[in-house]
């Protein structure tokens, strides 16, 4: 009954953190200090699906493969990309940045899977971008942050991202 109940009345708490990593302690600032869930096209009255903070590893699973929801990075930020499926999810254009950080893809407007670091890899710290690509990379930035929920900031996972 309780199966019933969840599918036509919700059940399911948005602000529980999916991933086990956010501590309770709801500090969902950003690494630059502004609160994470600034604009990302939410009302006021919304919370955020998460507020907390992801690996990499955790991340991956948000790729609409193993998780109905998609979440991608970018920039260090997490955003809740599920309600744009027809282009994040497993058939989308942009298939390839579920569940990953997109920021090098998005600055250096590719989608080949060379652009996308995997799970176990060292974070990428886009220091070799030219000013063009740095300069495509925040208007995609702006992008996101206006169309889609923040709920996070993604980590380096200690011994396996550093």
């Amino acid at each position: 009954m309780s199966f019933v109940k969840n599918m036509f009345f919700g059940g399911v708490s948005t602000s529980e953190d999916p991933t086990g990593l956010s501590n309770n302690n709801n500090d969902n600032s950003s690494p630059n200090g502004n609160d994470s869930n600034q604009g990302g096209g939410m009302n006021s009255n919304e919370e955020p699906i998460v507020a907390g903070k992801f690996f990499p590893r955790t991340l991956y699973k948000f790729n609409g493969h193993d998780d109905e929801k998609i979440f991608i990075s970018i920039l260090g930020k997490v955003y809740d990309c599920t309600q744009g499926r027809q282009f994040y999810g497993p058939s989308g254009p942009y298939a390839n940045f579920a569940g990953h950080d997109a920021s090098r893809g998005l600055a250096m407007n590719s989608f080949e899977m060379g652009c996308v670091r995997d799970w176990d890899q060292p974070m990428d710290d886009l220091s070799d971008l030219t000013q063009d690509q740095r300069d495509q990379l925040n208007d995609w930035y702006e992008f996101f942050q206006n169309k889609y929920p923040c709920i996070g900031v993604l980590v380096p996972e200690p011994g396996v991202n550093i």
